[in-house]
């Protein structure tokens, strides 16, 4: 490629929308983010391995001594945009052309456009998500095959997009010789291409921002917004953002995370399969055994303790407060797998309506209806239940509360092992074949549920857990079961080097702290 800004070079191969989304001007705006904010991001990398360190050796998190004039302070979030305001049904998925047409066709007020953990990052995938936005935006986006022809209706779903966490890099874009932050690659594109468009268009540049484990992330988060809308000469504060609280460290800093963002926070999201993932990881060598994963549900102790206290902090100011993922995928062949996933649905949203959540996100466009019912029955003609304050939570939960993973009645079972390492193996074989959005048992699977999957056998491995039965979990188990599995999904492709990352994963001796570190380098 021409014009190449000085100190940038892409190491992957040209693409048919390089040309495009990889202009000149738009990477001389990625080095500007890279190169101002690239090192306070690895120090705050640092700083998460050092109190991950301290909570292994014993520390518990606690809610912050020193920022307790942000709890008992008198503050509110800015105004939400009126294309933000009703937040009821929220679709999410991966930059794929199709899947974006019909998310963007589906009902939902809302879709969230994944680059992070439903969209397994090749190269192709990368770029191609990013003219996908692009022509998303612009209302272009289009898509023909044998059977149809997709285009956009009258009226879509608002567009909010999901950059990668601050733990990855990109590493076919470097800039000064390093992988630019692949926060700052989705981040920058998104924003630099299509932020005066959207403003056109009376929308704004909405993000989602995932994997944050403190305020001094949301505070960087913070310093890149204003930077780049001062380069791109737009409002401060045109940029709105929700949170995902995915992780245990960030639930005792909801309110320092919105204060941070407080010019640009949309609300926060209970990211409910890597607030799990968090709460399995950060205690993997502590005296908690989490049981098979289909006991920790919603309504487990701590998991109640953490959504009440999301719903609280949001409504205390006047942020939106967005329920987790229903990842049922109703069947149009089977009535009783989709008469199942109806009732899941219907089941977990009416709780969400009910703790206050003003929103919800579902995974598939045939449960945007089952979801819109539920709210539409505790919302009628209001577009959030802001004013809901929940002042019956506030003091009554503690650091206690959050860090009781006792679960009523939580086994662990062979069908829990099994259903684990089938989960991740054929998770695990299909992002390596470049798809991260993955149907397996009648749920849409992402990076957040195969990471359970590993981090559980891991630790139950490690512990020498014992089933319900009595057995020991051994590494000689783990072998014959896994052997059993794969042996089902012989013909898979990946299969055998989803099978090599899996025994990566669960067999070192110490905690891999996110599998796509692991798996990124076996990407093209």
């Amino acid at each position: 490629m021409s014009e190449m800004p000085s100190g940038v070079q892409i190491v992957g191969p040209e693409l048919p929308a390089s040309s495009s989304v990889l202009t000149p001007e738009a990477l001389a705006f990625l080095a500007g983010l890279q190169r101002e904010f690239n090192p306070v991001r690895k120090a705050l990398l640092q700083r998460r391995a050092e109190v991950a360190r301290r909570i292994a050796a014993g520390e518990k998190p606690g809610f912050l001594p020193h920022t307790r004039f942000v709890r008992e302070g008198d503050w509110r979030v800015a105004p939400a945009p009126p294309d933000l305001e009703d937040r009821r049904v929220e679709i999410t998925g991966p930059t794929d052309r199709k899947m974006m047409i019909n998310a963007l066709n589906s009902g939902a007020k809302v879709f969230m456009a994944d680059c992070e953990d439903s969209l397994s990052p090749t190269w192709e995938n990368v770029v191609q998500g990013q003219q996908n936005l692009m022509d998303a935006v612009r209302r272009t986006i289009a898509l023909s095959t044998p059977e149809k022809e997709y285009r956009l209706n009258e009226t879509i779903a608002t567009l909010l997009v999901r950059p990668r966490g601050w733990h990855l890099e990109e590493r076919h874009v470097l800039v000064d010789g390093e992988p630019i932050s692949a926060s700052l690659f989705d981040f920058g594109l998104y924003f630099f291409h299509n932020a005066h468009e959207l403003l056109r268009r009376g929308s704004g540049p909405y993000f989602y921002l995932p994997k944050l484990e403190n305020h001094l992330e949301a505070r960087l988060w913070n310093d890149v917004f204003r930077f780049a809308q001062g380069y791109m000469g737009i409002p401060q504060g045109t940029i709105r953002a929700t949170v995902l609280i995915e992780t245990i460290l960030a639930a005792f800093e909801m309110e320092e995370i919105l204060y941070e963002l407080r010019e640009h926070a949309a609300g926060l999201n209970a990211g409910r399969w890597d607030y799990i993932f968090s709460c399995i990881k950060k205690f993997a060598t502590h005296e908690v055994l989490f049981p098979d994963r289909a006991q920790v549900t919603m309504t487990v102790p701590f998991m109640r303790a953490y959504t009440e206290l999301l719903v609280r902090t949001c409504h205390k100011r006047g942020a939106h407060a967005i329920g987790g993922m229903s990842a049922f995928i109703p069947s149009r062949k089977d009535p009783e797998v989709n008469a199942r996933a109806i009732e899941q649905v219907t089941k977990d949203k009416e709780r969400e309506a009910g703790d206050g959540f003003d929103g919800t996100w579902v995974a598939h466009p045939d449960l945007v209806p089952v979801a819109m019912a539920v709210f539409d029955r505790v919302l009628g003609p209001k577009p959030n239940q802001k004013d809901r304050l929940r002042e019956d939570v506030e003091g009554k939960i503690g650091a206690e509360d959050l860090l009781d993973f006792h679960v009523p009645g939580g086994k662990i079972t062979e069908a829990g092992v099994r259903n684990n390492i089938s989960v991740a193996l054929q998770y695990l074989a299909a992002w390596l074949g470049g798809s991260g959005a993955v149907a397996i048992f009648n749920l849409m699977e992402d990076a957040a549920t195969a990471e359970i999957s590993r981090s559980q056998l891991w630790q139950w491995l490690k512990k020498e857990a014992r089933l319900e039965d009595g057995r020991p979990f051994t590494l000689g188990l783990y072998q014959a079961i896994k052997q059993e599995e794969r042996a089902k999904l012989a013909g898979l492709n990946n299969l055998e080097a989803a099978a090599e990352l899996l025994d990566e994963l669960v067999l070192q001796p110490e905690f891999k702290e996110f599998l796509t570190l692991s798996a990124y380098p076996r990407l093209d």
